[in-house]
């Protein structure tokens, strides 16, 4: 059986858990989720980076440190998760769903322009499948309107934006704010697990209070502070040393881990080439201006029939691929409150794209030898 995702695990990671469990600090904030947060800040140029029980919690911090308010207008992909909007909608954001482009899921940043208004406070670029949305693009909107940007990088970990300054940038560093996921399905993980990236020095100081449930105890800890209290809101986002000692154990294989998935992903596109050409199904694109995490290879079918096609046919060999989101525009919820806008790209994404299965020890010419047969 050959499943869509299977977490991979280095070796280390019930050592870590065993040692953090007994160095008698497993609330968090201990050794585990300091060397994280340093190997991130490090590694990727993140001003501060701050570890969260999940990646929606992350998004939750950046719409308290933005100071979403009722009223306030957020643009950002319909095809997304649903913690992106969520995120802001618990805050009383009108979210303002922008189309895709043409041949990637990623917000075309060529139409947010025109649905910037006096209410709108950010812009949300998606980075799907870890490929860079055009962020030249959606910083100068930003500085021209006044908005945050809060990049989601949940899948986005080790791949770059390069700019037309030339200069090579993690994604995550680029906006105000970005928020990370380890979720076991990611390229790194914890089971469940995320990070708010903070790049803005003004956020620094009170992200750490709203993450420390609105109390300065970091600061009293540090020594800063004869005391520590109530100081502003916040809430329980910092995950425990056991989350924490799971993840250093990967990320301390980080560059292992990326080569072979990078690997399953070159393997895919070089080998299906000629098989999507021949019926009429396109491969994931990866701009001039980004890089490729090997996060998630997909398929964007001709056809809903075409997908459901080859999912019976995958699954007849104990294969399983995945579609991916339904548009959130269209989505139950939020289907009276959209303004009535086509998306066209969004609903073809919806419609016709496939993920494969990808994981890091998945035996990749199985699913290549059944798809081409």
């Amino acid at each position: 059986m050959t499943p869509f995702n299977k977490p991979f695990l280095t070796g280390k990671e019930t050592e870590y858990i065993t040692d953090a469990v007994f160095s008698g600090k497993i609330s968090g904030n201990g050794k585990y989720t300091q060397k994280c947060q340093k190997f991130f800040e490090t590694k990727f140029g993140f001003k501060k980076a701050l570890l969260t029980t999940s990646c929606t919690d992350a998004l939750e911090m950046a719409a308290i440190l933005i100071n979403i308010k009722e009223g306030d207008e957020v643009i950002m992909p319909s095809y997304t998760f649903v913690s992106t909007a969520n995120a802001f909608v618990l805050r009383g954001a009108k979210i303002i769903f922008a189309d895709s482009m043409p041949n990637h899921p990623n917000i075309d940043a060529s139409k947010i322009e025109s649905l910037i208004t006096s209410k709108t406070k950010a812009i949300v670029p998606v980075h799907y499948a870890g490929v860079a949305c055009d962020m030249d693009v959606i910083m100068e909107l930003a500085s021209k309107n006044n908005l945050f940007v809060v990049e989601d990088a949940a899948q986005a970990i080790d791949s770059y934006y390069t700019g037309n300054d030339g200069i090579k940038k993690a994604l995550g560093s680029i906006g105000h704010l970005a928020a990370f996921s380890f979720h076991e399905t990611k390229n790194i993980i914890a089971g469940e697990g995320g990070m708010l990236a903070i790049n803005d020095e003004r956020f620094v100081n009170r992200a750490e209070i709203i993450w420390e449930k609105g109390t300065n105890r970091s600061a009293f800890f540090r020594g800063e502070v004869d005391k520590y209290g109530w100081v502003d809101i916040g809430s329980s986002f910092l995950p425990s040393e056991i989350i924490a000692a799971f993840l250093w154990a990967q990320l301390e294989n980080l560059a292992a881990i990326q080569k072979v998935r990078k690997q399953h992903w070159n393997a895919y596109y070089n080998q299906l080439l000629d098989w999507a050409k021949t019926n009429e199904i396109e491969l994931p694109q990866v701009p001039n201006y980004a890089t490729n995490n090997g996060h998630m290879f997909f398929l964007k079918c001709k056809s809903m029939e075409q997908r459901t096609a080859l999912i019976n046919k995958l699954k007849a060999k104990d294969i399983h691929p995945v579609f991916h989101y339904i548009s959130l525009h269209s989505s139950l919820y939020f289907i009276d409150k959209h303004d009535g806008r086509s998306l066209p790209n969004t609903d073809s994404f919806t419609d016709t794209l496939l993920r494969l299965p990808l994981f890091y020890e998945l035996d990749v010419q199985i699913v290549i030898n059944e798809l081409i047969s």
